[in-house]
């Protein structure tokens, strides 16, 4: 170090695993395991000269190319500083004042480097900064934030908010905390700190390293977007991040069943309780469009005699909290009719875990050779499609049946099946015969 010029007291403090250059002004941070570099550098303000000849004396701090500076609150004469060193020069009482305030700046610093770099793995030179001007920076990170945000939903489940909802939330910010954790070493990340980079990152390991599909992605994504619009509206960033950011939604046919189909199901005997009871349930959403987690707290108070003598399914979606109104035909009341009285309270039908449904459905699609993968969801585009749509019901009616909000939703399931086609054609046919005979006449 005596070649520098520079005492090594001034560094006493620091790892052996780093070492120091002092050369064209900057004071160099460096450790072959450490990616960033961290300078800094002592200057005149010289164009704030004051009138007794004194220049301020700043500190400019730069990590990755990335700088910033303060004023140190001390001045010298021009004359008595060191350009190259970065120092004042002799040994007069003020030289030595000034310089003993800069080596405890520079050790301050590094110490504080350290510290954030050990703690976060990534350190700017802002978070320095503020760090040893003990300013009041923003301290609210993003899984902070976010499980502030899951904290207030929970209050809200079954109020306003849908459990399944939450568990959306819950499962994203695990991704999160397992994204930062694998590809920056860091455990959370302040909010100011997020960019563009964070998020295609974030995007790029859930489709790598969690292996999800696009829409699984894009819906990850959705939620982690609702973080940050949440901290923009607060104030906490000033720019979104998610701005020159996009990722679609690929539309996905998630089919359905065919009549033959259906009645393959139905009919079968499966020689299984276990079986013939997901049958039962499978079936009745079919009939009904009812999903998953409303089949299973749908209760007997649920099923009311309407305006029309009929029995209808009055209830409310748990997903939107939107009404479902829907009449029940024969095959589901008899599906009601067999499970009455065998359930505890007012449960209308045995439903097991959605899991546990999905994984029996693969077996029954198996025993019945349906070369189509089965899911308990559907069961509400056959509803859509097989049961209503294809049989002539207007898609408004099906869509106020499926408890959504707008028929764009609703045209997610609608699909124009062949049978629904040679439908038309033949009515179409039936009337330009009847017309022609009507011409003739």
């Amino acid at each position: 170090m005596a070649e520098f010029g520079v005492q090594l007291s001034e560094y006493g403090s620091l790892q052996i695993a780093h070492y120091l250059i002092v050369k064209n002004n900057f004071v160099t941070l460096k450790n072959e395991f450490m990616k960033s570099t961290f300078k800094i550098l002592f200057y005149l303000k010289r164009d704030k000269v004051k009138k007794n000849g004194n220049a301020p004396i700043f500190c400019r701090i730069t990590i990755n190319k990335v700088a910033t500076r303060f004023n140190l609150k001390a001045e010298i004469e021009e004359k008595l500083w060191n350009a190259d060193f970065g120092r004042a020069i002799g040994k007069s009482k003020d030289a030595i004042e000034i310089n003993r305030i800069l080596e405890n700046t520079s050790a301050s610093l590094h110490t504080i480097y350290r510290k954030i770099l050990d703690k976060d793995n990534y350190v700017t030179a802002e978070k320095v900064k503020n760090s040893y001007l003990g300013l009041s920076t923003d301290a609210t990170t993003l899984l902070e934030l976010y499980q502030q945000h899951n904290d207030d939903m929970e209050k809200a489940v079954g109020i306003t908010v849908a459990k399944a909802t939450l568990q959306k939330y819950k499962v994203t910010y695990k991704r999160l905390e397992e994204f930062m954790k694998s590809r920056y070493k860091i455990s959370d990340i302040s909010l100011k700190e997020i960019d563009h980079r964070f998020i295609t990152d974030f995007e790029l390991f859930l489709r790598v390293d969690s292996k999800c599909n696009v829409n699984t992605t894009y819906k990850y994504m959705r939620f982690f977007k609702k973080i940050i619009i949440m901290a923009r509206n607060n104030g906490w960033i000033l720019i979104d991040p998610f701005g020159n950011y996009k990722i679609r939604y690929e539309k996905v046919d998630r089919g359905y069943l065919t009549d033959d189909e259906l009645g393959l199901i139905l009919e079968k005997d499966f020689g299984s309780d276990r079986l013939n009871q997901v049958r039962d349930i499978f079936i009745f959403s079919c009939y009904t469009g009812l999903a998953y987690i409303d089949v299973s707290q749908l209760k007997h108070s649920d099923i009311r005699e309407s305006f029309d003598k009929n029995l209808w399914i009055m209830t409310k979606r748990e997903k939107t909290n939107v009404d479902v109104n829907v009449p029940l035909l024969d095959i589901p009341k008899q599906i009601i009719e067999k499970y009455r009285n065998k359930m505890p309270g007012d449960k209308a039908l045995p439903v097991i875990s959605n899991q546990k449904m999905n994984a029996y459905l693969k077996e029954i699609g198996t025993v019945c050779r349906i070369e189509k993968n089965l899911s308990f969801h559907l069961a509400r585009h056959t509803f859509a499609t097989t049961i209503t749509l294809s049989k002539g019901v207007p898609i408004e009616s099906v869509s106020k049946m499926l408890g959504h909000t707008n028929i764009q939703t609703t045209q997610i399931y609608a699909r124009i099946t062949n049978e629904k086609i040679s439908n038309d054609m033949v009515k179409l046919a039936n009337q330009l015969k009847k017309d022609n005979q009507q011409t003739a006449i």
